[in-house]
C-alpha cells in the first residue's frame, strides 16, 4: 500500500489544518507528526535496540542506498532522500563524527558493522518526527545471519518555510518508503472439506441376514531391536511454521505479538517473525 493511501486511510485530509498559519506554527508540525505516526504506528524496541518489545508497522524501502549501522552504535547513521535518491552526504558524515565523539576511546563510526540496504527491504519504524525542515524517519531491521540488528535515519528535506501538506508529505515519503498491503490470506475462503467416506456395509448372506464380518487390519510388526535410532528432530532459521509444526507437531502455547509469534514446546521455544523462524531458544 503506497504511503499516501496509508495517510489517507488514517483520515489525514487537508482540511485537518486550518491554512492559517499551518506552515508556520510549532502546532502544525506536531499535528503532522502525529497524524504520520496514526498512519504508520511504531515499533518499540528494548533500551539496548536489541529485540522488539512492540511490534508496529513495516515499511518497504523504494531505493537503493540506505545505509545501516548495528544498533549497539550510539546513533543510527543519517541518510537523506533528495531529489528521488538517498545519499548520506555532508550530512552523514557530520553525523558519523558525532558517533565517533559518542564512541569515546579509540572507536569510531567505522568499527560499528553496517550495511546498506537496497529496494524491496523490508524494515520496522521506531520513530517519525516533523522537525523545522525535515520529516525523519528511524528505521530497524531484523536480525541478520550473525543475530545482529541494525537501524538508519532517513530523512525528507523540505523548505523550513513550507511545511508541507499531508498530502505532499504522503507523496514525498511514498518515493522512498511504501507500507505492503495487509496479509489477506487469513480471510481468503477456503475450499470446503470433502465429506468423509462411509465405512463399507456389514457383509450379509443371500437372505439379507449379517454375514462373516471383514477380518480386522493387521498392525505392523514392530522395528528389529538392531534397527538405527531415528535420526534427531532438527529446524532451522527461515523455515515457517508448517514446516516446523511438521517436524515438532504442534505446540502447547503460542504467544502472537502481532508480526512476531513465539510457540512453546517441552524442552524448547521458537520465535517467528513474519512467519519464519527468528530464534530458537
Amino acid at each position: 500500500m503506497p504511503f499516501r493511501k496509508c495517510l489517507w486511510l488514517a483520515g489525514i485530509t487537508l482540511a485537518a489544518f486550518s491554512a492559517a498559519g499551518f506552515g508556520q506554527s510549532n502546532d502544525a508540525h506536531a499535528a503532522l507528526q502525529q497524524k504520520l505516526i496514526d498512519s504508520c504506528p511504531l515499533t518499540t524496541t528494548t533500551a539496548d535496540r536489541g529485540d522488539i518489545v512492540t511490534a508496529g508497522s513495516v515499511v518497504v524501502l523504494q531505493k537503493d542506498g540506505l545505509m545501516m549501522y548495528a544498533t549497539n552504535s550510539p546513533q543510527p547513521p543519517l541518510n537523506t532522500f533528495r531529489n528521488g535518491k538517498i545519499s548520506q552526504g555532508m550530512s552523514g558524515f557530520g553525523r558519523d563524527l558525532g558517533i565517533t565523539m559518542l564512541s569515546g576511546g579509540k572507536a569510531t563510526a567505522n568499527d560499528y558493522p553496517k550495511q546498506t540496504y537496497v529496494t524491496g527491504q523490508k524494515l520496522w519504524v521506531t520513530g517519525i518526527s516533523v522537525n523545522k525542515d525535515n520529516i525523519s524517519f528511524v528505521l530497524y531491521t531484523d536480525p541478520d545471519a550473525n543475530n545482529l540488528r541494525y537501524y538508519g535515519q532517513l530523512n525528507f528535506p523540505f523548505n523550513k518555510n513550507n511545511l508541507p501538506t499531508p498530502d505532499d508529505a504522503a507523496k514525498l515519503i511514498g518515493e522512498a518508503l511504501t507500507i505492503p498491503p495487509p496479509d489477506n490470506a487469513a480471510a481468503t475462503p477456503q475450499p470446503a472439506s470433502p465429506a468423509p467416506i462411509p465405512p463399507p456395509a456389514a457383509p450379509t448372506d443371500a437372505a439379507g441376514q449379517p454375514g462373516a464380518s471383514t477380518m480386522a487390519p493387521i498392525a505392523a510388526p514392530p522395528p528389529p531391536s538392531d534397527a538405527p535410532a531415528a535420526p534427531p528432530k532438527t529446524i532451522a532459521l527461515g523455515q515457517t511454521k508448517d514446516q516446523v509444526t511438521a517436524i515438532l507437531g504442534q505446540p502447547q502455547k503460542v504467544v502472537n505479538l502481532g508480526a512476531k509469534e513465539i510457540d512453546y514446546y517441552p524442552d524448547m521455544k521458537v520465535v517467528y517473525t513474519h512467519g519464519k523462524v527468528t530464534d530458537v531458544q
